[in-house]
């Protein structure tokens, strides 16, 4: 493991990537948005290639507003509806920047956030920061963390954790985008994907669920075996089994050329499919990347009927995703 200093803000506030190694899986990480920057993992043939789309540089990611590459969103991932919301009573307004609602945390979310980072065991990075009340109109202050750990057979686990002094809604996930190819190999359409969800939450013109929940039964939705990819999902897929601390395989993705298998283990109840339709070509174009988001339903503090999101005092958020590697 080591770490150095590769830019910094317009702040003048330093910015550091961590590198971890074991396996045969290398990950680089910045302290700036929590960033996962790259993840190196060899194909059925030994050749190594990184499978993360992301910039080559922290100038990328100061300048970029859009795709999100590889970062630690919050305070709440996914969308709010009419960037609003009511909680015991009193309505809180988001910024809003995605049309009329609010998206992955607002104008300067998570994800444009430094953060501080340690070292955590052998193989771990822990990632904390305080997010003050107020912060982009959420209340409470809200002490959070998020610990990447490279496990023993190469898999890449997150751990979030969060703790607030007044009630606010939580929901963190990671954005990263998946090519098994190889980032800038070309579309990630045609890689074959499996999902353990038998619903998913439907959307209106804006992207925000209507608050049914609709099988996927004869749809276009129905991962439950694998099949191809196309591009048109930015979907949340209600996710089979979820229970109190429940960590299970949610979702595997492969890629036939390369052989390489990813695996998404997780205890959220719902996970975000991407295929990246809006990319514009700087640095990828459209389908070149897959994003599998492991979350808590989006508009969620709008709709009382999905699974809770409000961190109270005296609870503990916590949230866990495991990205396994393999070849076949």
């Amino acid at each position: 493991m080591n770490t150095e200093r590769v830019g910094a803000t317009a702040e003048g506030t330093p910015v550091h990537r961590w590198t971890l190694e074991r396996a045969e899986s290398r990950v680089r990480l910045l302290t700036y948005g929590g960033v996962v920057q790259s993840v190196e993992v060899p194909d059925r043939n030994g050749g190594i290639a990184n499978v993360a789309l992301g910039f080559p540089d922290v100038a990328g990611y100061l300048g970029s507003r859009g795709p999100y590459f590889g970062a630690l969103v919050g305070r709440y991932a996914n969308r709010i509806a009419g960037a609003a919301f009511t909680l015991d009573g009193r309505t809180h307004r988001l910024a809003r920047n995605d049309g009329p609602n609010t998206l992955h945390g607002g104008e300067q979310g998570f994800d444009r956030r430094v953060w501080h980072a340690e070292q955590d065991g052998d193989h771990g990075v822990r990632l904390s920061r305080i997010s003050p009340d107020g912060e982009e109109g959420f209340p409470g202050r809200v002490e959070v963390s998020a610990t990447y750990t490279l496990e023993a057979d190469g898999a890449l686990r997150i751990d979030y954790r969060a703790v607030t002094d007044a009630p606010t809604p939580v929901n963190l996930t990671n954005h990263t985008y998946w090519n098994l190819g190889g980032a800038g190999s070309g579309t990630a359409t045609g890689h074959e994907l499996r999902i353990a969800a038998g619903l998913i939450t439907p959307v209106d013109g804006a992207g925000v669920p209507t608050g049914e929940l609709m099988p996927i039964d004869g749809t276009r939705f129905d991962f439950r075996e694998p099949r191809p990819l196309t591009l048109g999902y930015d979907h949340n897929f209600v996710l089979d089994g979820f229970g109190p601390d429940a960590e299970r395989l949610v979702a595997e993705l492969y890629d036939p050329e390369s052989g390489r298998l990813l695996t998404v283990t997780t205890t959220e109840p719902g996970m975000q499919l991407y295929t990246g339709d809006h990319f514009d070509g700087k640095p990828y174009g459209p389908g070149e990347g897959i994003a599998l988001e492991t979350q808590h339903f989006p508009d969620s503090p709008n709709r009382p009927d999905f699974p809770n999101t409000v961190l109270r005092p005296g609870e503990v958020y916590t949230s866990t995703t495991r990205y396994g590697f393999a070849v076949r």
